[in-house]
């Protein structure tokens, strides 16, 4: 499976931090934006990447994360100039996809539970049709919501529905058959002028190809368009990580575990964030798989 990161926009809800840097570049607690979503695809066992930005950022996301080499990724580029829709990235990156499966990541979601890398590996092997990943929320009147029947099959999608058929909304990430490529040309644009991945997923449904997994409860699901959902998310990592020991979307460290790269490369790696509390953290977690 290819993996696709959309990571372009304005960050318009951000603004004024967002008008010198990309949205997906600013901080969450101790590390970018960018690598909470490029965790997830790593943890899915996915190692072809394309970054998707605008024009101006681009550079910014390759001084940062270069080509992957250095995490046994491969990381490419391309520009979305204007925001013409989510599901115009499969449109961009239809020759990165090729004849594969494809995933497609939001630059501004963040994931964290348990049992989530092996939940993601299950759903990458050989998808028939769309995989969405449902989560509960309070407000889903502000969401895209699915419903489902009790084998976990998609009924319906609802874009921020007045009268909710169920409370799960649709998160961020998406897994498609090759198929997604063709319907994504095939599209007209929405009311918005936009490309709607709503309207991707719709095809898949009326397909009777559309399953919508529940990441379930003890489960984490942030979207940081706000300053305040930057906050909350910030504030989560920090308090997990000082109350477990463990960093959240460790770049390094995941690339070690899903043995992308090995123990002597992970701890060099470390030692080039010098004194940073991350780059001490890089060292002794490459230290500890030395032992």
């Amino acid at each position: 499976m290819k993996g696709i990161i959309l990571a372009g926009g304005s960050g318009s809800r951000l603004h004024p931090v967002t008008l010198a840097v990309s949205k997906q570049l600013v901080p969450v607690y101790n590390k970018p934006m960018i690598y909470y979503p490029l965790s997830v695809l790593m943890l899915a066992n996915i190692r072809e990447i394309l970054i998707i930005t605008t024009p101006h950022d681009l550079p910014s996301f390759r001084r940062l994360l270069g080509d992957g080499h250095w995490l046994g990724l491969e990381i490419s580029y391309a520009e979305q100039p204007h925001p013409n829709g989510l599901a115009e990235a499969f449109i961009i990156g239809a020759e990165h996809v090729g004849d594969d499966p494809a995933a497609l990541i939001l630059g501004d979601n963040i994931f964290h539970g348990p049992g989530f890398s092996q939940l993601l590996q299950s759903k990458t092997e050989d998808p028939k049709g769309c995989v969405l990943f449902g989560y509960a929320v309070s407000d889903p009147h502000r969401h895209g919501i699915g419903e489902v029947d009790s084998d976990g099959n998609l009924l319906s999608l609802e874009e921020k529905p007045e009268h909710p058929k169920s409370d799960r909304a649709v998160t961020g990430l998406y897994f498609y058959d090759n198929d997604v490529v063709e319907i994504a040309k095939s599209l007209k644009p929405s009311a918005r002028g936009e490309l709607e991945i709503t309207d991707v997923n719709k095809v898949y449904l009326d397909r009777g190809r559309a399953e919508l997994i529940d990441l379930g409860r003890g489960f984490a699901w942030l979207d940081t368009g706000t300053h305040e959902s930057l906050l909350d998310a910030a504030q989560y990592v920090q308090t997990l990580e000082e109350r477990q020991g463990v960093r959240i979307a460790c770049l390094e460290e995941i690339a070690l575990r899903m043995g992308f790269i090995d123990a002597e490369a992970c701890y060099a790696l470390g030692e080039k964030l010098g004194n940073s509390g991350y780059g001490k953290y890089v060292m002794e977690t490459a230290r500890h798989a030395l032992r």
